[in-house]
């Protein structure tokens, strides 16, 4: 054999005999059985091997790179895929469905509609944001932006207008409405 082959192996017989020498201690506490008959009590079960019954802080802070189950359990979005408040997010979507959709992210809460062009005033057109901030079904959980634009009379080029800022509100407040409906029809 060869120099570093024969280190190789010296040195993982080395780790071996020192891995099982610890394994092999009857004395461990996670081989330790309790109780008068030798089996494992209910509160060791409950306990685990650790001891603990908690889960406790780990890699990069107390929840842990995925966060811990305490951080699951209280997920209050109760399994339905959407990260926001299922009410005012569904709220949302009927309060402005009659202008089509952009993009809608459940995740992020934000619904972005396109350009949408009334009939009364064809030289004006608006666009709506809804961003939902909240996951409890709050009255500041919800804002609207509301963007408009009209006609340029010299160069027919759509610019920029000023909303009048209660449309907003109106909007939010269309909204909540909508989404006390819904709550209140799902009985909870």
């Amino acid at each position: 054999m060869t120099g570093p082959s024969r280190l190789a192996i010296i040195a993982a017989a080395a780790l071996l005999a020192v891995g099982s020498a610890g394994c092999a201690d009857g004395t461990s506490k996670y081989e330790r059985t309790s109780g008068p008959s030798g089996d494992r009590n209910q509160a060791d079960v409950r306990t685990g091997l650790g001891g603990r019954t908690q889960e406790q802080g780990t890699l990069f802070g107390p929840g842990g790179l995925l966060g811990s189950k305490s951080d699951r359990k209280e997920d209050t979005g109760g399994g339905s895929g959407v990260a926001v408040n299922a009410y005012l997010w569904r709220a949302s979507l009927d309060t402005i469905n009659f202008i089509p959709l952009v993009s809608a992210d459940p995740f992020g809460g934000v619904i972005i509609t396109d350009w949408y062009t009334p009939s009364e005033t064809p030289n004006e057109r608006m666009k709506v944001q809804v961003t939902i901030l909240d996951r409890e079904l709050r009255a500041d959980g919800v804002r609207v932006a509301v963007f408009k634009q009209q006609t340029n009379p010299r160069g027919g080029n759509w610019v920029d207008a000023q909303v009048d800022p209660r449309t907003n509100i109106d909007i939010e407040n269309a909204i909540l409405t909508r989404a006390r409906q819904l709550r209140i029809a799902g009985g909870s």
